[in-house]
């Protein structure tokens, strides 16, 4: 299971932390993922995490402004977003493929002045 939590409404410039916590899998033998869908739009990947968190990955769209992270000890995923800008809002999902298919329920992500 996969449930997100940490959306909220901000305002562009502003920042966020999504977490992720896990469980009824083996955490930290996984890749991670995170996935959006802004309304009216299809599933976008957006970053990416090895199993053991040395490597991260990133969506052009997100590079530099957003950091994916895991504590495998508390089998949580993070995702900190700094500079959110308009084109942002989405409904935020973490995922254990990279298909997206296996996701959580989301958290919703607006950014507005």
């Amino acid at each position: 299971q996969l449930v997100e939590s940490g959306g909220g409404l901000v305002q562009p410039g502003g920042s966020l932390r999504l977490s992720c916590a896990a469980s009824g899998f083996t955490f930290s033998s996984r890749w991670m993922y995170w996935f959006r869908q802004a309304p009216g739009k299809g599933l976008k990947w957006v970053s990416s995490i090895t199993a053991d968190g040395s490597n991260t990955y990133y969506a052009d769209s997100v590079k530099g402004r957003f950091t994916i992270s895991r504590d495998n000890a508390k089998n949580t995923l993070y995702l900190q977003m700094n500079s959110l800008k308009s084109q942002d809002t989405a409904v935020y999902y973490c995922a254990k493929d990279s298909t997206g298919s296996d996701r959580g329920q989301g958290t919703q992500v607006t950014v507005s002045s």
